[in-house]
């Protein structure tokens, strides 16, 4: 009966730390085309209580200046320029934001500041 007990203590000790290890890999990604000639690429997921959010955008140039704004729930949570780089002639920007009660409406918009070229993504963070 001691060994049971032992055992049934162990696996709830192992169960109560593998628990934030699952949370952890909630995960969603979105991935489309652009106005013109480049694709972009949305990632959201869970980190310590907040949502890391990735937003790539991969371009046939390098050196080009992108405006871009993050939404969550239509508020705006980021805003910057970015400027694709070589090799990969793209950029990421990368935020942690609040995740709000419910699910978490993600928006990432781009502009190339000197095509005029857009790119819009989205995801429905849910957990």
């Amino acid at each position: 009966m001691k060994k049971l007990i032992t055992l049934t203590a162990a696996a709830l000790v192992a169960a109560t730390f593998a628990a934030p290890a699952q949370a952890q890999s909630y995960r969603v990604t979105n991935s489309g085309s652009c106005s013109v000639a480049s694709v972009w690429k949305l990632k959201a997921k869970a980190d310590n209580g907040r949502i890391e959010v990735e937003f790539e955008v991969d371009t046939p140039t390098t050196g080009q200046a992108w405006g871009v704004v993050l939404r969550n729930d239509g508020r705006v949570v980021h805003r910057g320029t970015y400027t694709t780089q070589a090799p990969s002639d793209s950029f990421t920007v990368e935020r942690r934001i609040r995740n709000t009660a419910g699910a978490d409406r993600i928006k990432a918009d781009a502009v190339n500041l000197v095509t005029g070229e857009t790119c819009t993504g989205a995801v429905r963070y849910a957990r």
